[in-house]
């Protein structure tokens, strides 16, 4: 008897302790209140995840693939020991966690990308990684009622309706998946666990079948009496004057262009120059009107960048030889727009021949959708391929569907860390309204395109009822002359912004240093 009460009070003690550590924080951000903490707490009761309540876990950074392949090959309890050399072009053999990149790459959960890297920093999709965790756990399975915004045509599209069907992802409240949004370390953690034990899954809701996306006509293109003038280079940098261009701008001014060459090539003197001498920035394939002509330079207008003084559009002087008029409609065409940060279009489908490199957010006519190659038509140079997976189609610009404060938001993270460039946008460098501009074009709104015409448009909102991607402006005089910069507001008193010509895209205090002495107001561009 005494024997059975000692054991007793034993199991009491030892089911007390177990409660005691699973109510307490696993991590700083994941207390008992955290909506995961459950499964995260059993990711850290098989050793998956390491808890410190000390520190944080970081649930809302982006996580990266070596942190994702460590996690999976704990997960499955792969031998690490003794793996195949996969030659990494990026990463040593003394790397400390080679074992693990090698393991995951051997079995073909986690490949290198087409030069042979793991990029072991690099952050992923959330559609990538449900190819990843169906490779891993051999999900199967798939859904007659996809995710509205995951056409049946995307490469990673199959992964997705696999996990939506085993109740791994429902998505969210619009039964969307996000699936070009870089996956945090939360959502792939809870991922895991819903993967390993099934009572973690849950059930989604019942939702109507959602039509197909459209189907593009074999031949949308057509020709036409009439002309237009698009742009025929990567980017072109709009400037004040024709002809004003320095021996450094050559990579921005040749034909073809060289963006990445040019702005690695300038120091910061130089950088500091381009002040006032450019305005903006055209994408290729977009459309423009040429209002002059003088030399070998054109003046022209693009037609998507407001401004109040030119109709037509943003004015600016750009080399002649990098625009091309053409008669060819494509107004019935479906539209691509890309919106990884930036990707290459091809003369083949096998990459051997690349055309050009192309930035976040140029739209470009879809002639055909197959396999994991969008066909895309160029101005000049006909149709070229398009990786499916760098880009969203849609029946055209009016259908992109509205974002939320969550999309825009994090889309303008993905340029965190890229240098600042006057004039800038396109994602080979931005300026302060110009990451603004692009990131809003990109998912269907068109704003101004300079801070202080932005500020004239969208809705006023006080600085007390600030939400994220509303647009904070600052100006001289204390906050009462012309405005100068902005910045995206993200939340908790901070904004994403491009500095200036010495700094890079960051995040900072909307109330840092002189930000708080010249706050100027803020503006509304997306609807409630």
């Amino acid at each position: 008897m005494k024997r059975f009460i000692v054991f007793f009070a034993f199991m009491i003690i030892l089911f007390s302790t177990f409660s005691n550590a699973s109510a307490a924080p696993l991590y700083k951000d994941v207390g008992d209140s955290y909506p995961a903490k459950t499964e995260m707490d059993f990711l850290a009761s098989k050793g998956i995840i390491t808890g410190d309540p000390e520190r944080a876990y970081g649930v809302d950074a982006e996580i990266t693939r070596l942190e994702a392949a460590e996690m999976i090959v704990k997960s499955l309890s792969l031998d690490t020991s003794n793996q195949v050399d996969p030659n990494f072009t990026d990463v040593p053999a003394n790397h400390p966690s080679f074992p693990i990149m090698a393991t995951i790459a051997n079995s073909g959960i986690m490949n290198a990308d087409e030069n042979g890297a793991f990029n072991p920093d690099a952050s992923f999709t959330r559609g990538e990684a449900a190819v990843f965790l169906v490779r891993s756990f051999d999900l199967k399975g798939t859904t007659k009622t996809p995710f509205v915004d995951v056409s049946p045509t995307y490469w990673v599209a199959e992964a997705i309706s696999t996990l939506q069907a085993t109740n791994i992802a429902t998505g969210y409240t619009d039964n969307t998946f996000n699936p070009l949004a870089n996956i945090t370390k939360a959502d792939f953690a809870v991922f895991i666990a819903r993967a390993i034990n099934p009572e973690f899954r849950i059930k989604a809701p019942s939702v109507p079948p959602t039509p197909s996306v459209p189907t593009v006509p074999a031949s949308c293109e057509k020709p036409s009496n009439a002309k237009t003038v698009k742009v025929n280079v990567q980017v072109t940098s709009l400037w004040h004057k024709p002809g004003i261009d320095r021996a450094v701008d050559r990579p921005s001014i040749s034909t073809p262009v060289d963006i990445s060459k040019w702005t690695k090539t300038m120091n910061l003197k130089e950088k500091w120059w381009l002040v006032d001498k450019t305005d903006t920035q055209a994408l290729f394939g977009e459309e423009v009107v040429v209002l002059q002509k003088s030399g070998k330079w054109s003046k022209i207008a693009v037609k998507d960048q407001y401004v109040p003084y030119q109709k037509e559009g943003y004015p600016g002087w750009v080399p002649t030889s990098h625009l091309y008029e053409t008669t060819t409609d494509t107004s019935t065409c479906s539209i691509a727009i890309v919106n990884a940060k930036s990707s290459t279009l091809y003369s083949d489908t096998n990459k051997k021949n690349k055309y050009i490199d192309i930035s976040y957010t140029t739209i470009l006519p879809v002639i055909k959708e197959e396999g994991e190659w969008l066909h895309v038509l160029t101005p000049q140079n006909g149709v070229k391929y398009l990786p499916k997976k760098d880009a969203k189609v849609h029946k055209n610009y009016a259908a992109v569907p509205k974002p939320s404060q969550k999309d825009i938001v994090n889309s303008a993270k993905a340029f965190l860390g890229l240098p600042y460039l006057w004039a800038g946008t396109s994602s080979f460098g931005f300026d302060c309204s110009g990451i603004i501009y692009s990131v809003y074009k990109n998912h269907g709104i068109l704003i101004p395109r300079d801070s202080f015409y932005q500020a004239t448009k969208g809705t006023p909102v006080s600085k007390s009822n600030l939400q994220p991607g509303d647009l904070v402006f600052f100006a001289g005089n204390g906050g009462k002359g012309k405005v100068y910069h902005v910045g995206l507001y993200i939340g908790e008193g901070k904004m994403l912004h491009a500095p200036n010509a010495s700094d890079k895209v960051k995040i900072e205090s909307i109330s840092a240093g002189v930000y708080k002495q010249n706050y100027a107001g803020a503006r509304r561009y997306l609807e409630k």
